[in-house]
């Protein structure tokens, strides 16, 4: 095997060949995507939930044998990995590889599947609707901001309200609240999109409203019009295709 292609992964699906390169910035997501690869366990596994114009995503070991309309997307190895959200740097343009995960209710960390993946379609947007979307994920940044200094300050909320010191408690808020704005205040461009954002949304697309929140770690290097076949592919109930859409994976030579 070549040096230089061993984070190049090819995946055979019944719609044609894909090839993805996996980052170096996510190595802990790398190398268990390689050691699966190296396994077998992909092979013969299906594109189980499949949205046009968002992604299309597989990886579930319960696949590879599913009767036909049986819900699917609850497998895995058994283990999750730990999210390396290597933001901004790496976000949803159309093609990226990101790991699936459970939600945030269970899952606070943001831990991905341990086999579960999507590669991104997602749709193109104008300058005006990127603007809408990151006023949004500002004031995002700052509520979770906020939560994080609450958390460090649980104990003496529950204090208070316990004592039911309501005086107190609006003076701690307005305390968070200052602090929060102060933080935002000294970077501006926080919870903005970079340049090189605004570039891909605007010209080839992706999913900016996941950005942050799903691990990021590679992306298609050749056969985005495989991955626009498997998009566009008919579909039942939960999102799977009517027809099996099956995959076998390699490591490029």
């Amino acid at each position: 095997m070549n040096a230089q292609n061993n984070n190049i992964v090819v995946l055979e699906s019944s719609l044609g060949t894909i090839k993805i390169k996996l980052y170096d910035e996510t190595p802990q997501h790398r190398d268990n995507f390689i050691k699966l690869v190296k396994e077998g366990f992909y092979n013969d596994l299906l594109f189980h939930r499949v949205i046009k114009n968002f992604m299309v995503q597989g990886g579930d070991p319960d696949s590879k044998e599913a009767a036909a309309g049986k819900a699917l997307g609850s497998g895995g190895p058994g283990y999750q990995v730990p999210a390396e959200i290597v933001y901004p740097q790496l976000f949803h343009k159309r093609g990226a590889l990101s790991a699936a995960r459970t939600a945030d209710q269970v899952n606070p960390e943001k831990a991905s599947s341990g086999s579960q993946f999507y590669i991104v379609w997602g749709e193109v947007y104008n300058e005006g609707q990127l603007k809408q979307m990151e006023q949004q994920k500002k004031q995002q940044a700052m509520q979770s901001y906020f939560n994080g200094l609450a958390a460090t300050r649980r104990e003496e909320i529950q204090r208070l309200y316990q004592a039911n010191d309501q005086a107190a408690l609006d003076a701690l808020q307005k305390e968070l609240v200052g602090q929060t704005e102060d933080a935002f205040k000294q970077d501006p461009n926080k919870g903005a999109f970079t340049e090189a954002q605004m570039d891909a949304y605007t010209t080839v697309g992706g999913t900016p409203h996941l950005d942050g929140e799903y691990t990021v770690f590679g992306e298609v290097i050749e056969g985005l019009d495989v991955v626009e076949k498997i998009q566009n592919a008919a579909t039942g109930a939960n999102d799977r295709p009517k027809t099996d859409i099956r995959m076998k994976m390699y490591l490029a030579e």
